[in-house]
């Protein structure tokens, strides 16, 4: 039976970019299903003693900065660190992915492409025309962002948002297999020894 990997992530996040060529690259190495699961970590953080980025410690915000030019850099995926619309609302752009996963749309490179958007691009994922332009770039249609406003889209999302708080996922990307929580585009090299076990 092939792996599975429940994948907790929110589109807007710089290590969900930094790490989303590599992460796809090793899931179909692998063989593995991805289950796609864009939550609310403005509930997930307060659940599990997080702050959103303008709350926390300068000390932390500075670091932050550090970090992501030091990974920018190891691996080679370029991005602004501090793009103009940033920080910047999630909730159109996870929906948006969620009704794109249920048509069957290739959500390897859209998820890179949200990503991309936001921090090479500089653009607002929040705004219906940057996703539809995404969505019609990959092959998607741009219905898509009417059909994610939907009462059943919205609660599948609260349901993934469940689901990350049960398993115990505090921060994005969290890579779950077999209950094992891998936290960080930095794990990638364990997920990955993981999956070669399975």
């Amino acid at each position: 039976m092939a792996p599975r990997i429940d994948y907790f992530f929110t589109p807007i996040s710089p290590w969900v970019f930094l790490g989303s060529e590599r992460f796809h690259a090793i899931a179909r190495a692998a063989g593995a299903e991805v289950a796609y699961r864009p939550v609310d970590f403005g509930r997930i953080f307060p659940a599990s003693g997080g702050l959103p980025l303008p709350k926390r410690a300068p000390q932390r915000q500075a670091y932050r900065l550090t970090e992501l030019k030091r990974w920018s850099e190891h691996l080679g995926v370029p991005l602004i660190p501090q793009p103009s619309n940033f920080p910047q609302p999630d909730e159109l752009a996870a929906l948006t992915l969620i009704a794109a996963d249920r048509a069957g749309a290739d959500m390897a490179a859209l998820c890179t492409a949200f990503g991309r958007a936001v921090w090479i691009e500089d653009r607002v994922l929040s705004a219906p025309e940057t996703l539809a332009d995404i969505l019609s770039r990959h092959g998607a249609s741009p219905d898509l962002i009417d059909r994610a406003q939907s009462d059943e889209v919205r609660a599948l999302r609260d349901t993934y948002t469940e689901q990350a708080l049960s398993t115990g996922v505090f921060g994005a990307p969290t890579y779950v297999v077999d209950g094992e929580l891998f936290w960080g585009q930095d794990r990638l090299d364990f997920l990955e020894r993981k999956l070669s076990r399975s």
